[in-house]
């Protein structure tokens, strides 16, 4: 079966995206919908959780969207960050990223290579600070089990939520092929198209969870990435659509 169309369940990438050039060398149409998106929560959830902003004096951050909704949450309720406040990122861009609500020169801002687990040192050098996690609904188990070996005093506040989309402009049948990124995503596929069969349709996914998730929802899975071979997803794709053809 040759794939003549894709919809990939995250926002339209820009112009230089290797999809672009996907589409263009094999001749294929390529659509992009999000099927889930974040929602903040109010602050009065988030008081309902016990959370006193000004308890703590380390904040730890996984994601840009935990930043937007930890200064987000700050202002509604009227807290200003001190500038002593203890900034440990899981990597260099979401550092770099805490300049779109502070000012990023002298602040105590400290950052690892990719994961969480890179944090470890840090937590190891700051141990005395009172740390907040700032986190979706949704946390990897890692990250609480890497947490509970640091040796240091943490609180999570939950202050998003990854919630499904919604896909009722959608015809899934139009598609040869579903790209899937998160369990979440697999989830709001179930949610929003309830009568789904996959039949013919291609499911590709990335990452061991996301895999999980298809499989758990009784789905076949026919593109999987990363890998030695196929790092990127884009890369994964191309080498199944070329297998096809063969």
């Amino acid at each position: 079966m040759k794939i003549k169309s894709i919809l990939v369940s995250q926002p339209p990438p820009n112009e230089s995206s290797p999809y672009m050039e996907i589409a263009k060398k094999e001749k294929i149409k390529i659509d992009f919908k999000p099927f889930i998106h974040v929602e903040g929560v109010e602050a009065k959830e988030l008081r309902t959780q016990k959370i006193d902003l000004g308890q703590y004096t380390g904040i730890i951050f996984t994601s840009k969207n935990a930043v937007d909704h930890y200064f987000r949450l700050a202002e509604e309720m009227r807290f200003t960050v001190p500038d002593s406040m203890r900034y440990i990122c899981q990597s260099e861009a979401i550092a770099n990223y805490l300049q779109k609500h502070i000012v990023y020169r002298k602040r105590k801002i400290s950052f690892g290579e990719k994961t969480f687990a890179d944090l470890l040192p840090l937590f190891k050098k700051f141990p005395t600070e009172k740390y907040l996690l700032p986190s979706s609904d949704m946390l990897s188990p890692d990250i609480l089990k890497i947490l509970e070996t640091a040796n240091i005093e943490w609180t999570r506040a939950t202050m998003y939520r990854t919630v499904s989309s919604d896909l009722s402009g959608v015809n899934i049948k139009d598609y040869d092929m579903l790209v899937f990124f998160s369990p979440q995503g697999i989830r709001s596929l179930g949610k929003n198209f309830e009568d789904f069969v996959q039949n013919d349709t291609k499911i590709a996914v990335f990452g061991a969870t996301t895999e999980q998730a298809a499989t758990d929802a009784g789905l076949r899975v026919d593109v999987m990435a990363p890998s030695k071979e196929t790092p990127s997803m884009t890369m994964a794709i191309e080498k199944y659509i070329r297998n096809l053809a063969k």
